[in-house]
């Protein structure tokens, strides 16, 4: 999946909404979105915080009264010092509990500035702008927002509904492939979710059919306390990816989107390995990965203890290393199955190569 798919997708704008937080949250997908800035923006707002990063498109004309904080270009911006040093942008600009914050970027921009609003005088309003299409199928929708620890991902953060989602199809055009691939990965999951014929649409009704999944799965369910946490397919592995790297000191080989792609085969194959799949099952995951053009494979330059090490402290663990495992009623959280066999299907799964 490339740039090239704009091509194809329609001028007509779609929305969808989110129930929660005691209100409706529009999610409104289209090319030219975010162009007009009074359909988004609040009228009680004098001023907001921009946070993005260097070199992101700003998709509409910025107002006056808006001060813009940029951040790291990397996933090393998901870190408690950049929440400390945006409150201070916002104060010296004047930011008051009446005005908001705009997140415009991929999903460390959306997960850092929502963080942000969120304890910023105890919380102000936030719009997403995703420009990523990692951030419009799923980052910047539900509330989720958080930074990393040294210790693993998103072990810090909170739930935070913004105002508004505005996927402006036209942010994409000059995406770099490896954000394609990630968000890619993100809409791999997303078949096992319900949308199965995906690759069959335009691509403007796959962004719109993904965030509709999302947003009636966070609708029904907004502190994960239930079926939201499916959402989190091939996640468990795949934070455990991106953990092994970042202790490291080192930025992921791989996307966010291809780390999920990969945790979602590996639990395809743990979910054989339990009894709960067939080998046919199995195969169909690879054939929707190959279908987005993203590999199976865990990257070469992890040990399989390293990976283990990051599974321990996954935030979703309760009674032992818990993943999403696929099975005869569909998704499911599977809870404390046991470290040895997770570590021999990871060992084996180090040495697969197809």
């Amino acid at each position: 999946m490339n740039r090239d798919v704009l091509d194809t997708a329609g001028s007509e704008l779609r929305e969808t909404l989110i129930r929660a937080a005691g209100r409706e949250i529009p999610i409104r997908i289209g090319r030219g979105a975010a162009g007009d800035v009074g359909s988004w923006w609040p009228e009680r707002w004098k001023r907001a915080l921009l946070v993005t990063q260097e070199g992101v498109p700003i998709p509409f004309d910025i107002p006056d009264g808006v001060v813009v904080s940029y951040v790291e270009k990397s996933e090393g911006a998901k870190r408690l010092s950049t929440i400390e040093r945006l409150a201070s942008d916002a104060i010296k600009a004047g930011i008051t509990r009446n005005d908001g914050v705009i997140a415009v970027g991929g999903g460390v921009v959306t997960d850092v500035a929502g963080f942000f609003a969120s304890v910023y005088y105890r919380g102000i309003d936030l719009v997403n702008l995703p420009t990523s299409l990692l951030g419009m199928v799923d980052a910047a929708i539900g509330g989720k927002t958080g930074v990393n620890l040294g210790e693993g991902k998103n072990l810090v953060g909170s739930f935070w509904q913004p105002l508004a989602v505005i996927c402006d199809l036209d942010a994409l055009a000059s995406l770099p492939s490896r954000e394609w691939r990630s968000g890619a990965g993100e809409m791999a999951k997303y078949t096992f979710l319900g949308a199965d014929r995906l690759q069959s649409l335009p691509f403007d009704l796959q962004v719109y059919s993904c965030a509709q999944i999302k947003a009636e799965v966070v609708s029904a369910d907004e502190r994960e306390s239930g079926r939201r946490a499916l959402l989190n397919y091939g996640h468990t592995l795949g934070h455990a990816i991106e953990g092994a790297f970042l202790g490291r000191g080192e930025e992921s080989a791989i996307s966010h989107g291809e780390a999920v792609g990969v945790g979602m085969i590996f639990a395809a194959r743990l979910a054989r390995g339990l009894g709960r799949i067939s080998a046919e099952r199995v195969e169909e995951h690879l054939k929707v990965l190959d279908a987005f053009h993203l590999s199976p494979f865990l990257p070469q330059e992890l040990e399989p203890e390293e990976v283990i090490g990051y599974l321990k402290v996954d935030k979703k663990n309760k009674a032992g290393p818990t993943f999403i495992l696929d099975g005869p009623r569909g998704l499911e959280v599977v809870e404390g199955i046991e470290e040895e066999v997770i570590l021999r299907e990871i060992e084996e799964f180090a040495g697969w190569s197809g």
